[in-house]
């Protein structure tokens, strides 16, 4: 079975991990809403994260800020997000980080996309990126960068004339993938048919129909997400699995159990 984790709090995500015998966990570095940060909320600091976390054999993933844009052709959005992509970047790097989540962006429905990914490119040509930076696929927008298979593809064919490509991976939500109207079923041959890699899952059920557009996540078995899609995915990207599904440690725990009954194998 692949390592599970779960979203937790920024103040001791070692302790939250622990509680639910998980081997990974993802949290902020900040408020997710705003340009501010990145911050360690940990007591002990970056240094002392790090060190909790490798002693517990913990992998620490790291959510970007969902302010960020990096395929705008608003100037005064693009330019700001890379900056602050590599605040989380560089943080991350300093608290011993498997990886930086980062949504696809989008850029206006008037926009050319081809503009979006070849400012994607231009980013990660800026970008040190000293822990991977793991693209993740988004639930809705009518231009968005990573939203179906074909973008994703036109996505990471501009990404790959970077001399950093190699420093850029993946995160499968499973939510997002259902709401943008990908079937589940297939979907990890599809998506490494076009990436080579998934890095991440991020496993969440969805409150809304397929093809919605709607990014409102629901537990395990509780959504509109095909289960057995699911638990395809769970069972086959090979990767670790990060919950973002609603409620506390008893939810997650619940969450982990269902992953454990129908993805085994």
């Amino acid at each position: 079975m692949p390592v599970i984790g779960a979203h937790v709090d920024a103040v001791d995500p070692v302790a939250a991990a622990a509680e639910l015998q998980a081997g990974a966990c993802q949290f902020f570095l900040g408020d997710p809403q705003a340009w501010k940060g990145p911050r360690v909320d940990y007591a002990s600091g970056a240094d002392g994260l790090r060190s909790a976390a490798e002693a517990a054999g913990v992998a620490l993933y790291i959510h970007a800020p969902y302010v960020l844009n990096l395929a705008s052709t608003n100037n005064r959005i693009r330019i700001p997000s890379r900056q602050h992509l590599q605040k989380q970047l560089t943080a991350a790097a300093e608290i011993g980080a498997a990886g930086v989540i980062v949504h696809g962006g989008h850029v206006l429905a008037s926009d050319d996309p081809q503009v979006g990914f070849e400012n994607w490119r231009k980013a990660i040509d800026g970008l040190k990126i000293e822990v991977p930076l793991l693209i993740e696929n988004t639930a809705g927008g009518a231009n968005a960068m990573a939203r179906e298979l074909e973008r994703l593809d036109r996505l990471w064919d501009a990404i790959s004339g970077s001399p950093n490509a190699d420093r850029v991976g993946f995160c499968l939500d499973t939510c997002h993938a259902h709401a943008a109207g990908n079937e589940l079923s297939g979907l990890v041959d599809r998506v490494l048919a076009i990436t080579g890699r998934i890095d991440l899952v991020h496993g969440n059920d969805s409150r809304d129909a397929f093809g919605s557009g709607a990014d409102r996540h629901a537990n395990l078995g509780a959504g509109h997400c095909d289960p057995e899609g699911l638990a395809e995915v769970f069972g086959t990207a090979g990767t670790p699995i990060i919950l973002e599904t609603p409620g506390g440690a008893a939810e997650h725990l619940a969450d982990m159990a269902w992953i454990d009954e129908h993805a085994a194998g």
